[in-house]
């Protein structure tokens, strides 16, 4: 850490092994910045491809397919990876605690450290409940559940709370994980799908189609209130029997934001602009599902992150060499594309667009699979 002080030029600290920040890596493995001293601080050595998980957990991919590595992809541009977690930044003096004890310093930091689940809002979640984020911590679990709905009189019943595309992607992956092994003795329950935000009235109904294809029970406009050991209770005081529930629903942001002397929203993510700097600090960037760009919000939402992987990258380089900083607006619609766990797949974008079928499985395949070629470096 102190030799990094040493050394002439700028030093950029990464925290989080986020979407944007490991296409950040990679576009500096390719083309490294003279002068330039990176250091990614991050959890884990490998992080998750959300875009790939429901494929993951449906058998699509091995676990190894939809991580990338982070010693290889930070060897490959030449940073320092430190296996910490950030527990505090102290902006006046562009320092970085570290929950193992020590600080960094830095010229230029980025925060990309995803989000933390929300499960205020549904009593008993915490206890009962599986979150869906963060992703790392889901998959751990989710081998404990495999291991036990295998065994002989295991969990037989599953659902599903959150009726946005993850939830509806998750009923999917759910389903056919466990009917190709288990026939039709698992019973998938999804809670709260309806009007998905990004999902055109054209990809409803064929997801609609596809539940009901795929025996998938629906709960529609009646949020879960209360999550016990037998099931879900929902608003209307139905009941739905479940011998694991996963939750995938409101984010919040991770904790250590909350001392932060950095501009945030009412929620308390990290406010941003169009460069994607903070409001308040121009020597500090965030990216990913922790950062809002309050002029132009969108979902939380891993294609985002994506997008703004290239924009972090050049305004990173620019910022160290002195230069103007590129602007970007997120766009509003983006291609949405849902695996249905039986070689097909439901996609869109905007208002109108609505397609399905083995094609647009592949599609959504070779879109995946050319995304995580980039790390192979």
């Amino acid at each position: 850490m102190a030799s990094s002080d040493k050394k002439a030029g700028k030093r950029l600290l990464l925290v989080g092994g986020g979407h944007a920040h490991v296409l950040v890596l990679e576009t500096f493995a390719r083309k490294p910045e003279p002068g330039l001293t990176i250091t990614l601080v991050s959890k884990d050595c490998l992080t998750p491809y959300s875009g790939m998980l429901p494929g993951h957990l449906a058998g699509a991919y091995t676990r190894d397919e939809i991580h990338i590595d982070l010693e290889r992809l930070a060897r490959a541009a030449r940073a320092g990876l430190i296996l910490d977690e950030a527990v505090g930044f102290d902006r006046a003096g562009r320092r970085v605690r570290l929950k193992g004890g020590g600080e960094l310093t830095y010229d230029i930091v980025s925060v990309d450290i995803g989000i933390t689940p929300d499960l205020s809002g549904i009593a008993g979640a915490e206890e009962h409940a599986l979150a869906v984020k963060p992703i790392g911590s889901l998959l751990d679990k989710w081998d404990s559940l495999v291991d036990s709905a295998l065994a002989p009189n295991g969990p037989r019943r599953v659902a599903i709370v959150g009726g946005g595309a993850a939830g509806i992607c998750l009923a999917f992956a759910v389903a056919a994980f466990f009917r190709n092994r288990l026939s039709d003795a698992i019973k998938v329950s999804l809670i709260g799908a309806s009007n998905a935000p990004g999902i055109n009235a054209g990809m409803q109904r064929r997801i609609a189609r596809a539940l009901k294809r795929r025996g998938i029970a629906v709960h529609a406009d009646d949020p879960a209130l209360r999550i016990d050991q037998n099931g879900v209770t929902l608003a209307s005081g139905r009941f739905v029997p479940a011998d694991a529930v996963l939750v995938s629903t409101h984010a919040a942001p991770p904790p250590v934001l909350a001392t932060a002397d950095w501009a945030k929203d009412e929620s308390g993510f990290l406010a941003i602009g169009p460069t994607l700097q903070i409001l308040n600090d121009k020597a500090a960037f965030a990216a990913g599902d922790c950062a809002i760009m309050v002029a132009h919000p969108r979902p939380k939402a891993g294609v985002f992150a994506v997008r703004q992987g290239p924009v972090l990258a050049r305004n990173l380089r620019r910022v160290v060499r002195g230069e103007a900083l590129e602007t970007t607006i997120p766009q509003r619609d983006h291609l949405l594309l849902i695996a249905t766990g039986d070689g097909r797949a439901i996609g869109g974008r905007g208002r109108l667009l609505a397609f399905g079928g083995r094609l647009a499985w592949r599609l959504k395949d070779f879109i995946d699979r050319r995304f995580m070629r980039r790390f192979e470096l």
